[in-house]
């Protein structure tokens, strides 16, 4: 739906149990922790190739091609290290900036170097990007965001839009338009997809005001 809506707005669980002492002493480590060795390889992919195929060398697994992960670093870095992507773009990747603002499914959530370990949901509204005194706003329909140790964010978003780009006139005749039809909806069908409108309207209504 966030697509359509675009188009006219555009300018593995454990099960082991562990005593309560057990588990305080059991620190599971973070991604960014586990080194990444892609001369290696996979040793059980290649054990096995050679049994199929022993006259060919066995094509490179994913692991290969992975970058070593950035280490957690000892003292506050100064900047948060951003990577933006959307399933057709690549919107920022390893972006250096002050601050990162995302609509979370529990409120605005602001992200600074440093902070804690987080996967949060996204919902429609403002992302903006903070980088000195230039601040780059997004609208976005929904996706995830996953803070790293390393004062890393990975940002994934279904639709991304440029807040600059989406005309508040054509937002302010859809979210009429879907007011109107969920007070008539007769289905709960319906009445699902002309609420999904209303909220989608309303947040941008909001992200473009705001």
């Amino acid at each position: 739906m966030f697509r359509q809506l675009a188009s006219r707005i555009l300018t593995r669980s454990t099960t082991t149990t562990y005593s309560a002492t057990a588990a305080a002493t059991i620190r599971r480590p973070y991604s960014t922790d586990v080194s990444v060795d892609a001369s290696s390889g996979d040793a059980d992919f290649t054990e096995a190739w050679k049994k199929v195929a022993p006259n060919m060398d066995p094509p490179k697994t994913p692991i290969q091609y992975m970058e070593p992960r950035p280490p957690t670093p000892s003292s506050l870095p100064s900047k948060l290290t951003v990577n933006f992507v959307l399933p057709y773009a690549s919107e920022l990747s390893k972006a250096e900036v002050d601050m990162v603002i995302v609509p979370a499914t529990t409120g605005q959530m602001g992200i600074l170097p440093g902070h804690v370990p987080t996967i949060a949901e996204l919902k429609p509204g403002l992302l903006s990007v903070h980088e000195g005194n230039d601040v780059k706003k997004y609208f976005i329909s929904s996706g995830f965001a996953f803070v790293h140790s390393n004062s890393y964010a990975d940002i994934l978003a279904v639709e991304a839009v440029p807040l600059d780009r989406i005309d508040p006139a054509q937002v302010q005749k859809g979210l009429s338009e879907f007011t109107q039809k969920l007070s008539s909806a007769s289905t709960d069908l319906d009445k699902a997809e002309a609420q999904i409108g209303v909220d989608v309207h309303s947040a941008l209504n909001s992200a473009l005001t705001g």
